[in-house]
């Protein structure tokens, strides 16, 4: 059976690897900022591991101060790495607190009280790692759903872990040690540690492994420029709905903006661009989608709403953009859009039969003089000419 300076060998070992691939995985993705937190706060419990072993055989009061604030440290970074990824971003609430526990700890331990520094520190990490465990369990949904949740699982294991170490200490009142703690709790410990850090160094590649694959597939379904969402994304959130009498699609198109790319220039151009699409996000919500389609043609796709309201809505859009300016070095420049709607029918339409009734709306409003919104009278809708202002 290995001993318990063998056991913190292997722990330090298992940490070393794990630190190293985390590196190694941020070097090559330097936006998976929670991989580099991970990375850090393994090195550091790996440097604990080692000044432990330091002083399980030189009991040295400023070796126990070190060792029991690495302790603290290597799992306050690993909370903050799960805060990054579920996006939390109060860190104070972990950060503040434990730097509190730890000073308190340095206290009593300078004092002689190492052992209550002991059952401070472990009770510091038993509550970082819970925390990990109840935000991993609450955000347990979705794509990463099974992942999240053994997280939670194993942050709870090894929380516990710790948990009796503490116990141990407090309920056999040694408040006064003057050598490393030497118990059952503390080889458990050991073994459910380096269990527990290499599956959730394992898991923690899982998790950049599949957001990377979530990024890599949002920069596919987004248009660079403007950040809505592309043409790609239209075909691939609405391609095989049915629309029913309550669901509508907008187009718009940028008046004369190839004379606007001739006159003021692309830089320009793009500017204006990114004017209309700030003000169609505007209205991005729940029901409603806004696309880029591609070069000045945009789309917004209207759900649970009538004519009357789209219309509104549609009209609304025209109008905060023509009072946009946008300042260049020819004088300040306005710009405006023509829309057109599209609507889905009783007996349900496909994205495609929406959008041409929408284009046809559209064309009608460029060549009535532009800068309006029109909808198709579905009374001639055969006919093609007949429009309203719903």
């Amino acid at each position: 059976m290995l001993d318990f300076s063998s056991l913190l060998l292997a722990a330090a070992l298992s940490g070393t690897c794990l630190s190293v691939t985390m590196f190694a995985i941020w070097f090559t993705a330097p936006r998976a900022r929670f991989v580099l937190t991970v990375a850090c706060g393994i090195l550091v419990l790996v440097t604990h591991v080692i000044v432990f072993w330091r002083y399980t055989r030189e009991p040295n009061p400023w070796l126990c101060q070190t060792a029991l604030a690495l302790l603290s440290l290597g799992f306050l970074a690993l909370s903050l790495s799960a805060m990054q990824y579920l996006g939390v971003r109060d860190h104070s609430r972990a950060v503040l607190p434990t730097l509190l526990a730890m000073a308190i700890c340095a206290g009593v331990t300078y004092l002689g009280f190492d052992g209550v520094g002991f059952i401070l520190t472990y009770t510091t990490v038993t509550v970082l790692l819970a925390s990990i465990g109840v935000m991993f369990w609450i955000k347990g949904g979705g794509h990463d759903r099974g992942i999240l949740l053994v997280v939670s699982a194993l942050s709870g294991v090894c929380g516990l872990s710790f948990g009796l170490c503490g116990a141990v200490l407090l309920v056999k009142g040694q408040w006064v040690l003057g050598v490393a703690p030497d118990n059952w709790a503390e080889r458990l410990n050991s073994v459910v540690a380096v269990a527990c850090m290499t599956a959730l160094g394992a898991l923690t590649l899982s998790l950049h492994h599949l957001q990377a694959q979530i990024e890599l597939k949002a920069e596919t379904l987004t248009d660079p420029l403007t950040g809505l969402m592309n043409r790609r994304a239209l075909n691939s959130l609405y391609g095989e709905r049915v629309f029913g009498p309550f669901m509508s699609v907008a187009m718009f198109d940028l008046d004369h903006f190839k004379r606007t790319n001739d006159v003021y220039g692309h830089p320009v151009g793009d500017r204006v661009l990114c004017r209309f699409a700030a003000i169609i996000k505007k209205y991005d919500r729940a029901g409603v989608h806004a696309f880029r389609l591609g070069g000045e043609e945009f789309a917004l796709v209207m759900s649970r709403m009538t004519e009357d309201k789209a219309y509104d809505l549609a009209s609304k859009i025209g109008v905060a953009f023509g009072t946009e300016v946008v300042p260049t070095p020819r004088g300040p420049l306005r710009s405006s859009v023509s829309g057109g709607i599209g609507f889905g029918a009783e007996g349900g339409s496909s994205l495609d039969e929406v959008l041409a009734e929408a284009d046809k709306a559209l064309y009608a409003a460029k060549h009535a003089g532009r800068n309006r919104v029109l909808v198709l009278d579905k009374t001639s809708k055969a006919d093609g000419p007949a429009l309203r202002s719903a």
